[in-house]
């Protein structure tokens, strides 16, 4: 899988790494070995280590697998970013952003983007379940009225189907249409709501995201995250969705919600001054639909 640059990759497999330890190993080798014999031609693989202080990438440049891929290294830009910075050197037809503690199975690639066969298809996860819990199988994911992120059941005939939001996991999309949206959205910080601030964006936008459940990827579930992550990081990110995509009323919910973990006077005052309602600004002139429009369709009550 040597690094052919006048071949142009099907594919680009992006996956940022902070503190992972063995796990960016573990998924780096399923890839490499659940890849051989792909018919996508070349399957490129960027992984892009987020300021780790645990050496996990050392190993790359140690065994020579480099050559193979290509490594970035920055000092700390988030997760968000981190993605997008990889994605901006990714020369794939498709972007296949991946977390750096998964497995996948034999043939993954082919199988997961088959569904961009059908032209109307512009992202798509596989099924997700967990490397410590088998029978923990998500397909795609939606909001309850809280604004938490709940996992769907299989779709109807197990068909590759519609979701409201896909999971960062491990989610496939057109690299036009990536580029198009904007991206993961460069304002957030460290981690929290990077794939539903996407996928929200993208249904708006008048983008169209599916679940590919005949593809089960594994993911480690963790209890706690290798590096640093506060509250008012997770809650940023959410006011800044919510300024970005929700109309007034849910954005007062949203300060509801915060009030209720935290000072929403501080952080909306910090994502007021980050630019989100420029942003907004810029959103609501480019979309094609409103939230309204999300969350009946979806059946979403906030």
């Amino acid at each position: 899988m040597l690094k052919q640059d006048h071949i142009k990759p099907e594919a680009s497999v992006i996956i940022p790494c902070k503190n992972e330890g063995q796990n960016l190993k573990m998924t780096l080798d399923s890839i490499l070995a659940a890849s051989q014999g792909t018919q996508l031609g070349k399957l490129e693989i960027v992984v892009v280590d987020d300021g780790s202080d645990d050496c996990c990438g050392d190993f790359l440049k140690e065994s020579g697998k480099c050559s193979g891929l290509r490594f970035i290294s920055t000092p700390g830009l988030g997760v968000a970013q981190a993605r997008n910075l990889g994605a901006s050197v990714a020369r794939g037809k498709y972007l296949i952003f991946c977390d750096a503690h998964i497995t996948v199975p034999a043939g993954w690639p082919d199988n997961l983007l088959d569904a961009f066969k059908d032209a109307s298809v512009d992202a798509v996860s596989p099924a997700i379940g967990s490397l410590e819990n088998l029978a923990a199988i998500g397909y795609g994911q939606t909001w309850n009225e809280q604004l938490q992120v709940v996992w769907l059941p299989p779709p109807p005939q197990m068909k590759t189907s519609t979701a409201p939001l896909l999971p960062g996991g491990c989610v496939a999309v057109r690299a036009g249409a990536f580029w198009q949206a904007g991206g993961f959205d460069q304002g957030f910080i460290v981690w929290g709501h990077e794939d539903v601030e996407f996928s929200l964006k993208m249904w708006l936008l008048g983008y169209r995201l599916y679940v590919n459940p005949s593809v089960k990827i594994l993911h480690l579930f963790r209890k706690k995250h290798p590096y640093p992550v506060k509250m008012d990081h997770f809650l940023y990110n959410m006011l800044r969705m919510a300024y970005s995509h929700f109309n007034n009323e849910r954005i007062e919910k949203v300060l509801d919600l915060i009030n209720q973990a935290g000072s929403s006077k501080k952080i909306n005052q910090r994502v007021l001054k980050g630019g989100a309602m420029e942003q907004r600004n810029q959103y609501l002139a480019r979309r094609k639909y409103d939230d309204d429009w999300f969350m009946k369709k979806f059946k979403i009550d906030f």
